[in-house]
């Protein structure tokens, strides 16, 4: 079957388009297809970006909520024209089974439709009682201003709309830099915008590599960044922004998680829980599980169900919905995963299950690899984010013991416990540190109305999708006096001249 022909990848400033051929996007599932060609954005393009964006603010801030809100119900309307469209574009970019790209899109439109209905309500601010009775107090949400969206390739439709729907509701104006390996999706979702009546600048794109997002988040004229990736990169970002005055960063930067599976865990739940935890999408969210922390006394059990069940996943071509699961998305992707493979090996493991052969030559294909290890702190696999199909089974003995290991990594992001007992859930809700926990799910499977953040090296305090509002508007006190003279709080004195008031 002929390749598709490559798509002409455009940036767009100011409500205009630009096209230039500096980069490929190639398909990871057969690397012979180019998806696109894209411009990389130069120094002044980043700087032309955000100063589009920073003349649209006035005009976007002073437009109705409600009208804003209404841009966002058009939208929804045409990525639910497009759903199939953009599910294929995706897997054909990312690597990702059709199926999951539909949920993707579906999962995008979700945060469209919450933004839409959000636009009626009061969320943006609060009348609080004063102690002057004369008085009304207010706090209101205003928008900051410029802010940078810098999104993954795992989730390039839906995380950029985790951060482009909440920022652009409250009034804030946009420049979006997707990762150059899925620039094809986030070109379509820009024309989404564009054709759905957003105002030209208040939606920006620039594609490049990391030297374009440096550019980006150097700029004094952004004053928030949105940034989903690696704990090195937000790293960055984050001392970049320090020096920056007026710069708030709402950060997500990986995981070490697990699922932890107690004694009376109903089994096939847990096993199945284990499973998309550890290889839905590759091994390759955020969120993905790379530790199951089984009980000692279903350990062997476990390990036999989890690698049989690992042995029949199917991985192949991800426009092919009969496939669990498809390609890393690219070739470095491949070459770390083998190296923590050889790690484990290296490091003692018990090694239950690994790839056959060489990797695939002509794609991005890589299978399982199970081992088992009790608990050390020693061990880099058991505590390195991996990202890819690469998963450990820890026994454990007790409730505390399973909690410590769980929390012996240095990141926080996701969790899952499988159990029959409301006090095991509570301790573990309690003792486990994480930013997103689940009983008896996987640890995959956020939705848009949650916070989706972590602690420690997965995140900064500024969680995203529906509790991004709180990054990207800052909060005013308004008060007002009803009265006919001036009555001071506290007790204070009105006094002019220090004589009685």
């Amino acid at each position: 079957m002929a390749h598709p022909l490559p798509i002409p990848g455009r940036s767009f400033i100011g409500g205009e388009w630009h096209a230039r051929e500096d980069f490929t996007s190639l398909n990871p599932a057969n690397l012979s297809e180019v998806v696109g060609t894209f411009p990389a954005a130069t120094p002044a393009e980043v700087s032309a970006a955000v100063e589009a964006a920073r003349a649209a603010f006035p005009g976007w801030r002073r437009t109705s909520r409600i009208l804003r809100a209404e841009a966002f119900d058009r939208l929804a309307q045409l990525i639910k024209r497009d759903t199939d469209a953009l599910a294929t574009l995706m897997a054909r970019e990312c690597g990702k089974n059709v199926t999951e790209c539909r949920a993707e899109v579906v999962e995008g439109l979700h945060m469209v439709q919450y933004v839409f209905g959000t636009g009626r309500t009061g969320v943006y601010g609060e009348v609080v009682a004063s102690e002057i009775a004369e008085k009304d107090a207010f706090t209101r949400r205003k928008p900051w201003g410029v802010v940078a969206v810098v999104t993954p390739w795992n989730f390039p439709f839906a995380v950029p709309l985790w951060m482009l729907g909440p920022s652009l509701l409250e009034g804030n104006t946009c420049v979006f830099k997707p990762s150059e390996e899925t620039p094809a999706i986030a070109l379509k979702l820009v024309e989404l915008f564009a054709e759905a009546g957003f105002p030209a600048g208040t939606v920006n794109l620039v594609h490049g590599r990391g030297d374009v997002g440096e550019a980006l988040v150097k700029n004094p004229g952004v004053n928030v960044v949105c940034f989903t990736g690696s704990y090195a990169v937000g790293e960055r970002i984050q001392q970049v922004s320090a020096t920056i005055p007026n710069r708030i960063v709402a950060a997500e930067m990986g995981g070490k998680n697990a699922v932890i599976v107690c004694d009376d865990a109903r089994f096939d739940l847990a096993v199945n829980a284990g499973i998309l935890s550890a290889f839905k999408t590759t091994g390759q969210r955020c969120v993905s599980a790379s530790r199951i922390i089984v009980h000692e006394s279903l350990v062997e059990r476990y390990a036999k169900a989890f690698v049989d069940t690992a042995k029949r996943l199917q991985f192949g071509d991800p426009l092919d919905a009969k496939n669990f699961a498809g390609p890393l998305v690219n070739r470095k992707g491949v070459e770390k995963v083998l190296s923590y493979n050889a790690l484990a090996k290296s490091e003692g493991v018990e090694v239950l299950l690994a790839p056959d052969g060489p990797p695939d030559a002509k794609g991005c294909f890589l299978t399982p690899f199970v081992y088992r290890t009790e608990a050390k702190p020693s061990l880099r696999v058991t505590h390195e984010e991996v990202f890819g199909p690469h998963v450990a089974l820890i026994p454990f003995k007790t409730d505390e013991e399973a909690a410590a290991i769980y929390n012996d990594t240095e990141y926080g992001l996701s969790m899952a416990v499988i159990t029959e007992s409301y006090r095991r859930m509570r301790f573990f809700r309690d003792e486990c540190e994480y930013g997103m926990g689940y009983v008896n799910l996987p640890s995959i499977g956020a939705e848009v109305h949650l916070p989706f953040g972590g602690v420690k090296k997965s995140g900064n305090g500024h969680p995203s999708a529906a509790a991004l509002v709180e990054a990207v508007t800052h909060k005013t006190a308004w008060t007002v006096n009803h009265g006919t003279d001036i009555k001071m709080a506290q007790g204070l004195t009105t006094a002019i001249d220090g004589g009685p008031a």
